[in-house]
């Protein structure tokens, strides 16, 4: 048997990650900043240019991520947005380890989870949304 640590730790050396500084350096209208925390999570804050597609809907959902409106497919809309850096972003960096695992499973190239999450951006005072 395993913990959740110890998968997040195993799982650490399969995927890229990114320090919340280069995440704001990196950000621009050619990438795509995912959120993977739960949407009570998300309304308390998050940043701007985020979606948000909890952890346990993601591969479900992020055909639906408004870069790739203009498909007409799900496969469509997948290529579209593997074209594109995926930053995901949870609370502490944990769920986006696994959300970054699962994105590279279905074929992305450019996924990075973000170090320390949402609680490291604040940390940092860097910009955020609250509603």
């Amino acid at each position: 048997m395993k913990s959740s640590q110890q998968l997040v730790e195993e799982t650490k050396c399969l995927i890229k990650e990114l320090s919340v500084h280069e995440l704001a350096k990196r950000l621009n209208e050619n990438s795509i900043l995912i959120d993977v925390r739960e949407p009570d999570e998300f309304k308390q804050g998050h940043i701007q240019e985020s979606v948000n597609f909890p952890r346990g809907v993601l591969e479900m959902r992020i055909h639906t991520h408004p870069m790739a409106l203009n498909a007409n497919t799900p496969i469509e809309a997948l290529n579209c947005l593997a074209q594109f850096p995926v930053y995901l972003i949870c609370r502490s960096g944990a769920r986006s380890v696994l959300a970054a695992q699962s994105l590279q499973h279905m074929g992305f190239i450019e996924v990075y989870s973000i170090q320390g999450g949402y609680m490291a951006w604040q940390a940092e005072n860097l910009p955020q949304v609250r509603c």
